[in-house]
């Protein structure tokens, strides 16, 4: 019973709920942004390059014998994942950077300053004397 309440208390702690939240939300924005690569971005690279659909590229080793597939190495799927990952990295540094931003605008508030105790009133005016 004791690694039951011990399970318990580990997942109801914040850190894990915040973790999951960071997750669900994290695999919402991913569908997102694939499907800007995949219909937004990636149509006019292929356009660009002539009409080459990327996932179709392949070097095939042998090809198709009878009822026997063709053996290929498909390098134009890699390209694809490789180019969704740099893309999807992109936006979110790009993301990041603007809340970082955003922060800094936060942190540059004005601030008052805090009042001095008597103790530091007498220290200053003791160190005031003495210069003199």
């Amino acid at each position: 019973m004791k690694a039951l309440q011990e399970f318990k208390a580990f997942a109801i702690k914040g850190n894990v709920v915040d973790m999951a939240v960071g997750i669900i939300i994290g695999l919402a924005f991913g569908k997102i942004i694939t499907s800007i690569v995949n219909d937004i971005i990636m149509p006019p690279i292929g356009m660009l390059l002539g009409g080459i659909n990327f996932s179709d590229l392949s070097y095939v080793l042998k090809d198709a014998v009878g009822e026997n597939p063709a053996v290929s190495i498909n390098y134009g799927n890699f390209l694809q994942v490789t180019l969704d990952f740099f893309i999807v990295a992109f936006v979110i540094f790009m993301v990041v950077k603007a809340l970082n931003k955003l922060k800094r605008k936060e942190q540059v508030a004005p601030t008052v300053p805090p009042i001095p105790t008597k103790e530091e009133i007498l220290l200053t005016e003791i160190r005031d004397l003495l210069k003199k």
